[in-house]
């Protein structure tokens, strides 16, 4: 069964570029990997509400408890896809998992509720939807100006034509996205072990191949493989 690595962040972190790069470099040293990314908006039905909601094409507003259990619903849509790719692959490369949830929804609730929150959406995705933990977390830290403006270069969404969803265009939110990805981090028990990379060094956003060296060599020392030189 593949090594399960998750990479998380809050928007216009580089997740996508950093899932991509990895996939290549574990490649690279001679095993197979995988790539899959949530939300799956047009592969499953919750993956298609979950576009409406960030394109705010939805009539009625969404709790948080209800979003988790849309997030939680496109991954059990998505479990026999994900267990295939981990049947068939050394190392499986999520660009967002479980931790996205918690972090999203948790961040809409009062801090006096966000242990209960995060407990509750932690067992609804692994103990009732029988969702995998990772193996390996990977918190890409990049500060919320520089990924502000990594979004605005991303390429044409599928579910919305804005240059910011519902959840990128609320700046105090994603900086509470923040504060519950630094809490994760700090408690290592939730959802497994993590790693934090920082993104950007002396204000400039490093190159993405150090970003990707970085992530890979903390993943192919679990698998016992080297990098490639």
């Amino acid at each position: 069964m593949g090594l399960l690595v998750a990479i998380e962040g809050g928007d216009g972190a580089g997740k996508a570029t950093a899932a991509a790069n990895l996939v290549d470099l574990v490649r690279g040293a001679g095993l197979s990997a995988g790539l899959m990314s949530f939300p799956r908006y047009g592969d499953t039905a919750a993956g298609h509400m979950l576009g409406d909601f960030l394109a705010g094409r939805l009539p009625k507003a969404m709790t948080p408890r209800a979003l988790a259990v849309l997030y939680a619903l496109d991954r059990y849509e998505s479990a026999d896809a994900l267990a295939a790719l981990r049947a068939a692959h050394d190392v499986v490369v999520l660009d967002r998992y479980i931790a996205s949830n918690i972090a999203y929804q948790a961040a809409k609730v009062p801090s006096v509720e966000r242990p209960a929150l995060i407990d509750w959406i932690a067992r609804l995705e692994m103990a009732q939807f029988g969702l995998p933990a990772p193996n390996l977390n990977i918190y890409l830290d990049t500060p919320l100006e520089v990924a502000r403006a990594l979004i605005l270069r991303k390429r044409q969404r599928s579910y919305t034509d804005r240059s910011y969803d519902e959840h990128e265009a609320d700046i105090a939110l994603q900086m509470r996205v923040r504060e519950v990805y630094a809490a994760l981090c700090d408690e290592s028990a939730v959802l497994g072990p993590w790693r934090t990379v920082c993104t950007v060094r002396e204000g400039a956003m490093r190159a993405p191949g150090a970003i990707a060296a970085e992530i890979g060599e903390q993943v192919l020392s679990l698998t016992g493989q080297r990098e490639p030189q």
